[in-house]
């Protein structure tokens, strides 16, 4: 994936800012200047379009958090939208869910609903990964226990 590429769209109400290629700390000031380039643009909320940017780091997700926290007390806000799965865990994993506004549930990928307090918790099974061994079986893993085939 290319270095990142930024592109400021506006539109009516807002301004998109749509980002393509890796985030890390070697692009964060970048990101830093599209993002206050878009906040001049318009005086509604500023979109951030994810769903081309693979973040590598932390640290374009803190410049995303920094930034929303200053628009925020003005009455403005910073949504993030088209965040894959690895994006989300990367935000969960930071401590970040709570600074930054994604356009779902930051684990949305293994989101499940809680039971009523005092339920027991739902059994969720493990995927099956299938795998090799020197000699050609094929072993099935289903977690901690291994069982040949």
């Amino acid at each position: 994936m290319p270095h990142l590429q930024t592109a400021v769209v506006p539109a009516p109400g807002r301004v998109v800012v749509r980002l393509t290629g890796d985030v890390d700390a070697s692009t964060a000031p970048q990101l830093t200047r599209a993002l206050q380039e878009s906040a001049v643009a318009t005086d509604g909320a500023v979109v951030v379009d994810v769903a081309g940017a693979r973040f590598r780091d932390g640290s374009g997700l803190q410049v995303l958090a920094c930034f929303t926290d200053a628009l925020v007390p003005v009455g403005r806000r910073c949504p993030i939208v088209g965040a894959p799965a690895a994006t989300r865990r990367l935000v969960l994993s930071s401590g970040l869910a709570g600074r930054l506004e994604l356009d779902g549930p930051v684990d949305a990928d293994t989101a499940v609903p809680l039971p009523p307090a005092g339920a027991p918790l739902p059994h969720r099974p493990r995927p099956v990964r299938h795998a090799e061994d020197r000699t050609g079986r094929r072993r099935t893993h289903t977690g901690p226990l291994r069982h040949w085939r």
